[in-house]
């Protein structure tokens, strides 16, 4: 276990990194082709499910296969007016403290985790998020833009967290998030080989800009629609303060919180394709 003041000097240095590389993202996103990626939606994949329904399905209904993608509780999202919170960049020293807040809010949440001095220093968080009933995915080892790397990085990015967090949980992950939400053919191509689905965003609070709790809430709230993927950061000092005041205005206009695998239940994920 690291000494509190090196834990401290390397988390400053790695939020510091993240930052920049955050700050990016959005114009990122919008010089690179984001928009002209082919993204599917929450609601296309539950409504392909449906009309591909079998026999078999119907017995157990929209509820019965959303019961199958797990999480806290059984929703369907098809009759429901649903969200999904989701945190990029943990575990962290907040992490325990978000997971007492979701778990007495009974809000299950997506967790997109790093490998290197996250995965492998928080060991016991990672068990907890699956343990509580929350979706625990990638967000590679090191945060390298995938779109910057050769196949084999890539391949290696995705894979050691994946072999990871199977160590620590029993349960490989099909989804990921790309470091800023870059992504390409490439990228496309080995996450099919992996059976690894890409998931983007919707709504961010752009919390690596700001510990403001009150603007951090106040940004998921104006963006917050049915069906939203909200980005979060639990490693940023501003995030997890912020947390309660979402859920609880989120809940007041009607939501319900769910994983992204909720999400589009009854329908699934498919690996190589994006979704938000």
């Amino acid at each position: 276990m690291p000494s509190l003041t090196r834990k401290m000097t390397k988390t400053g240095t790695r939020l510091r990194v993240l930052a920049t590389f955050a700050a990016a993202a959005s114009l990122t996103l919008a010089l690179s082709g984001c928009t002209k990626l082919e993204t599917h939606s929450p609601s296309s994949v539950r409504n392909a499910a449906d009309t591909s329904a079998t026999g078999a399905d119907t017995g157990a209904g929209a509820n019965g296969a959303q019961a199958r993608a797990g999480g806290l509780g059984t929703v369907d999202c098809a009759h429901t007016k649903c969200i999904a919170l989701t945190f990029d960049a943990g575990p962290s020293e907040n992490s325990a403290r978000l997971l007492d807040i979701l778990k007495e809010k009974q809000v299950p949440a997506t967790f997109f985790l790093l490998g290197k001095e996250h995965i492998d220093t928080y060991p016991e968080l990672v068990r907890r998020m699956s343990d509580e009933g929350h979706e625990v995915a990638s967000h590679t080892w090191t945060h390298k833009i995938l779109t910057d790397a050769d196949p084999d990085e890539i391949r290696d990015e995705l894979e050691r967290p994946n072999r990871e967090i199977v160590r620590l949980t029993g349960k490989r992950p099909t989804l990921m998030r790309p470091p800023q939400g870059r992504t390409d053919d490439t990228v496309h191509d080995i996450c099919r080989e992996l059976g690894l689905a890409e998931v983007l965003w919707s709504v961010t609070a752009k919390d690596y800009k700001t510990n403001d709790s009150d603007l951090i809430t106040e940004r998921v709230l104006d963006q917050s629609s049915r069906d939203g993927i909200i980005l979060l950061h639990d490693i940023y000092d501003g995030t997890v303060p912020a947390v309660p005041g979402i859920i609880d205005a989120l809940k007041k206009r009607g939501y319900v919180f769910v994983t992204v695998p909720q999400l589009m239940a009854p329908g699934r994920a498919e690996p190589g394709k994006v979704y938000r």
